[in-house]
């Protein structure tokens, strides 16, 4: 009996180191994680800074490859940040992110290309090779501004949509609203009218105002009767975006 108590505890004991084992694991894991996307942020912010200084205080080849490569990664950034935020909400922007993904390999290219140049000591050699690098930042830059401009013109077009499908169902259910001349709504003076019912504003026997039927006026002595207030309370509907449809297009 002892012996399986013993066991028992050493096994529990074995299962908490190996769990704290692996919680310890993915929290370094996790710490490294957030440690390289800061310096992969820092590093980016760096080297443009460093770009931008270039191509305004360099001239020559120098200064044109600093603008060339801060041109490309600008709009290649630029583009991927709105199609990764994009394709939450719009799943048919998958294909267009994946299309990003492969010009993104070509932009990796060109930009290492243009790094290569930098270095390179023969400027005459490098000035001519400038034309056809910045063709090629050109096609890259457009193709990657044209998936952008795309998806954000197809997010307005589809939120232009929504409001004014929204706005057409607001104005349905105002006029709904103030349609209240029904037979139910005529008001108790009219239908009173030359039937001999008293008006609202005579006084009940007691020399009191009468309130509405049935029920006698207010007090005048002591505190005036209590008005129950509304509940504050209610039930809030959240605002939900409907899922856009995939188009065929």
């Amino acid at each position: 009996m002892e012996a399986t108590i013993i066991t028992i505890m050493a096994l529990l004991f074995l299962s908490f180191v190996a769990l704290g084992v692996f919680v310890t694991v993915k929290v370094a894991k996790a710490a490294k994680r957030g440690v390289d996307r800061t310096l992969d942020q820092a590093r980016r912010t760096v080297e443009d800074t460093t770009l931008r200084a270039k191509s305004l205080g360099q001239v020559g080849a120098a200064g044109e490859i600093a603008r060339l490569r801060l041109s490309l990664r600008t709009s290649m950034r630029a583009t991927q940040e709105a199609l990764q935020a994009g394709v939450g909400e719009d799943a048919s922007l998958k294909e267009s992110l994946d299309l990003f993904h492969r010009l993104s390999a070509h932009g990796l290219e060109l930009d290492a290309d243009l790094k290569r140049l930098e270095r390179e000591p023969d400027r005459a050699w490098v000035a001519g090779q400038l034309p056809e690098l910045a063709a090629r930042t050109e096609r890259i830059t457009g193709s990657a501004d044209a998936l952008r401009h795309a998806a954000r013109d197809r997010a307005l077009k589809f939120a232009e949509d929504d409001l004014s499908a929204l706005s057409a169902q607001i104005d349905v259910e105002a006029g709904a609203l103030r349609h209240w001349a029904g037979p139910e709504a005529t008001p108790r003076t009219a239908r009173g009218a030359g039937a001999g019912v008293p008006d609202a504003a005579t006084a009940d026997g007691r020399g009191q105002p009468a309130g509405p039927a049935g029920q006698a006026g207010p007090r005048t002595g002591g505190e005036p009767s209590a008005i129950t207030a509304p509940d504050p309370r209610r039930t809030a509907h959240p605002w939900e975006k409907s899922a856009r449809p995939e188009t065929t297009t």
